[in-house]
This record gives C-alpha cells, sequence and structure tokens, in this order.
C-alpha cells in the first residue's frame, strides 16, 4: 500500500492506493492560514497533527510501504536542522498570499533577474517565492541568519518524515525567480543574495529521499521501512501522466488543471512566445524541461463571483441557466483574484442583475472564456486535457470544447489526476531518462462541445466590457 500526502491551498488529504494505485480511503481536512503574528503563514503543527493523527488511527497503516508528497507552489521552509524544535522552522513558513510582503519591492526588483532569465513574471504578493526570502531576510535578519536551508514546501515535508534534505525542480522551477529554466540551474537572484549556501543537494522527484525515521514511525504507526520519495509539485503531478502517455510522439497537447488555481501547461509550447504579461510563463517538469504555462485562479474567481452575486456555489447549474445569461448578455469581467491571472488588477465590471438569477450560470461562463483566453494566449494547438476540480461542472467544460471547436477536449474520467500522477514517481526507473517514462494508465472521456446560441457575441460582449 502507498500514501499520498497532497497539500492544497485550500484542501489537504491523504490519499491510499493498493498495489495497483487503485484508491482505497481518502481522508481531509481544511487547510487555512493561521493570521497572527508575525505574518499570516501556513499550519504547518495542525497539518502535521492530523496526518499523525489520521496515519494512527487508520486500520491498515501497518501496510504503507511507501510515502509521496505533493504540495502548492509559491511555498518554501526555512529551517535549521540543527534545531530541537520539531518543526525545525528558523521562521513561520509564509502564506503566499500575504501582500504585506511588497512594501519591499523596490528594493526587490533592483535584484530580480530579467523575464528572459526566469520565465517567471512579476507575479502580486508573495507569488514569485524569491520575494519572500528577500522580504523574510530584510524584516527578521536574526532568525534568517539561522537557517541552515531552504526547503521547497514538498521537500520540507520529507525532511519532516526523514531527516533527509533536497531540493527539486518542479518546485524550484514554478514562478519563483530562483530557477532558470534553459541553463537548468539556479537564478542570478541566488547568487545576488548570497543564498546559495541555504539550498540542499539537487535530487529528482522520483528518487528515494529517505527511510521514514524512527520516531516519526512509532508516533504515526508506520513500518520502520516505509519509504518516502523527494516529491513534487502538484501541477506537475497531474501534467505527468499525460507527458508519460505521450512521450514517444512528441505530441502537442495541452493540460487543463483545475482546482484553487486553473493551470495550463502546454507540452512542446513555444517559450519564445511567452513575455512579462502577467501568469504567462514557464514551469519545470520532473525532468527539469521547461513548460509553457499560463494561470488564473478559477477555482477561487468561481467562489468569488458567486458570493457576489448572491449565488450558491453548490447550486448546480442547468443548460437553461447558461442560455438565459447568454441571451441577456449576462457577464462580469475580470480580476476576481487580487492581482493574478491575465487581466491581474483591473476592477471587475458586473453587466447583470444582483443578485443574478443564476450566479453559478455567470461565473461557470467567465471561467470557460478564461480557460479559452489562456489557450490563446500560449498559441496552444493539439488535444485538451481537463483535470481536477473543474470535472464536477460538466457544462463549464462544454462550453471550454464549444470555444475551442477545432481541438479534441477529454476529461479525465477520476478526480484523482494529481494523485495518479504523484505515484508515478514510484514507478519511474531510478536511472531512467525522460524517453523512459513509465506507462500512464489514462482514463479519459470525449468531452461533446456545447450547442449553445449566441457564445460567439457573449464572447465578443466579455472582452468589449473588459477594455471599456
Amino acid at each position: 500500500m502507498k500514501a499520498v500526502l497532497d497539500i492544497g491551498k485550500t484542501n489537504v488529504k491523504l490519499q491510499l492506493v493498493d498495489s495497483s494505485d487503485q484508491l482505497c480511503d481518502s481522508y481531509s481536512r481544511r487547510n487555512m492560514p493561521i493570521e497572527t503574528a508575525p505574518y499570516p503563514h501556513a499550519d504547518v503543527a495542525g497539518i502535521w497533527h492530523w496526518l499523525e493523527q489520521t496515519l494512527v488511527n487508520y486500520p491498515r497503516v501497518h501496510e504503507i510501504s511507501a510515502l509521496v508528497v505533493t504540495t502548492h507552489g509559491a511555498t518554501a521552509a526555512l529551517v535549521n536542522n540543527k534545531l530541537s524544535l520539531a518543526d525545525g522552522l528558523a521562521l513561520p513558513v509564509l502564506d503566499y498570499e500575504y501582500a504585506g510582503i511588497n512594501d519591499c519591492d523596490a528594493a526587490y526588483h533592483s535584484l530580480r533577474p530579467d523575464f528572459a532569465e526566469t520565465l517567471s513574471p512579476d507575479l502580486p504578493a508573495g507569488l514569485n517565492l524569491g520575494r519572500q526570502i528577500f522580504w523574510l531576510q530584510q524584516q527578521f535578519p536574526a532568525p534568517f541568519a539561522t537557517a541552515t536551508h531552504l526547503l521547497m514546501y514538498p521537500q520540507y515535508w520529507g525532511w519532516r518524515l526523514t531527516g533527509q534534505l533536497s531540493g527539486e525542480v518542479t518546485s524550484l522551477g514554478c514562478h519563483t525567480d530562483l530557477w532558470a529554466p534553459r541553463a537548468h540551474h539556479y537564478s542570478s537572484l541566488v547568487e545576488k543574495c548570497h543564498w546559495q549556501g541555504l539550498m540542499p543537494p539537487l535530487q529528482s522527484a522520483w528518487e528515494t529521499l529517505g527511510i521514514i525515521s524512527p520516531l516519526v514511525a512509532e508516533s504515526m504507526g508506520l513500518r520502520a521501512d516505509c519509504k518516502v520519495y523527494v516529491g513534487l509539485h502538484d501541477s506537475n503531478a497531474s501534467y505527468l501522466r499525460y507527458l508519460c502517455a505521450n512521450r514517444t510522439e512528441a505530441a502537442s497537447f495541452t493540460v487543463v488543471s483545475t482546482g484553487t488555481w486553473t493551470i495550463l501547461m502546454q507540452a512542446q509550447g513555444d517559450l519564445s512566445s511567452l513575455h512579462r504579461r502577467r501568469d504567462t510563463l514557464a514551469n519545470c517538469d520532473v525532468y527539469g524541461d521547461p513548460i509553457a504555462c499560463a494561470r488564473f485562479m478559477g477555482g477561487r474567481e468561481y467562489d468569488a463571483i458567486c458570493q457576489r452575486l448572491g449565488g450558491d456555489i453548490k447550486t448546480p447549474v442547468t443548460q437553461q441557466d447558461i442560455q438565459g445569461a447568454l441571451d441577456n448578455l449576462w457577464m462580469v469581467s475580470p480580476d476576481f483574484s487580487s492581482g493574478n491571472g491575465p487581466y491581474g488588477g483591473l476592477e471587475p465590471k458586473l453587466q447583470c442583475p444582483q443578485p443574478a438569477p443564476s450566479a453559478g450560470a455567470i461565473a461557470t461562463l467567465y471561467c470557460a472564456l478564461m480557460i479559452d483566453q489562456r489557450l490563446s494566449d500560449l498559441q496552444a494547438s493539439g488535444a485538451i486535457y481537463i483535470e481536477g476540480a473543474f470535472l464536477k461542472n460538466p457544462l463549464l467544460c462544454q462550453l471550454v470544447a464549444q470555444l475551442r471547436s477545432e481541438q479534441p477536449v477529454y476529461l479525465s474520467a477520476d478526480d484523482t489526476g494529481t494523485v495518479q500522477g504523484t505515484l508515478l514517481l514510484t514507478r519511474i526507473d531510478g536511472s531512467a531518462a525522460a524517453s523512459q517514462s513509465p506507462s500512464a494508465n489514462l482514463v479519459l472521456e470525449a468531452c461533446a462541445p456545447a450547442q449553445f446560441n449566441g457564445l460567439w457575441e457573449y464572447r465578443t460582449h466579455w472582452y468589449a466590457l473588459i477594455t471599456q
């Protein structure tokens, strides 16, 4: 049996799978930052306690032979591995949505590498991890100086579990400003800020980080020989399944990974088409190769639109609701995410009744149009694969298929894409090159395009509303 610890921005999940990687049991908790001093920070203690209690009470805990961690990006831990404290933190793990760190922008921008080097756009709050580390160094010099290592978030949890230190490229290459993806090494920012000594040795995501430490094995009830892998960034886990399935064909395709964030990853994408426009960037896959990406906060914006328009996000959206919004040109324009996405920073415009007869329909149309716009930004070609939370809204997926009528759209047949992608790490040969990826058991459903009337006119009005 294997376990996947999936720490998302909104929820933390522990997924248990059998020898065939089929889901056996699943546990989850909300993931909310702690808003107390010295700044909003991750609830590391709460997550650890929950994991400990979940495992120690799991009746099959002694069957778990491997554990892999995947987490959201833009997060890292400054640790002192000589401390006796349980969490090992020199400073609390900063919440990337904390906008207070932007008071260092003038000084940070004087050191920040050019986009051509990092393919990492200038993002708000702490979404550029380098800005977080710079701010912490400026604001808390004494505790910062005690840090021995900077660990990306998946590897921080791996260190807690094993005591072993590692860095890994999918989290380093996730709009951090710390990585130069074309050159496959740290960016000039690391040298300018004298952070080289904080960086642990790099390992591949599929390598064994270590065996569970004796103290952790005892406290969680795990077997003494439980293996812990290096781990990876969550959207890259979703992408890995499709990369493995299409590797030999060198096919062009786009994975649309949906959750709090909607992240579009274009295989064989043209990196030269990326630009400084907000949230068009390159991530790195598990093999270190850059991926052309575009993002917006799809799940967060969907919820925000429904709340703003007086709707309930749990109310199912019907075809009649969508057609009604289209017929009446009821719409909202960006931005509902505090500065993210292609239109980050714009003041939203609401062209609809308030409360709206179907807030969910308007939010659904908004997210479908944003996905379409992001695909165009990437000059996306080939198949489109939709993963994650938006699978629960089939009309949204069908709208994307109607908007991208010249490209086939496929839906993952399950909502455990991140888990299945993470589990692939346990099946990559230690000496494997990218061309020797393990086979991925993809179960896909073709998504038939919707047949709504007035969608193209609606899209034209939506773009006009944005530019008013």
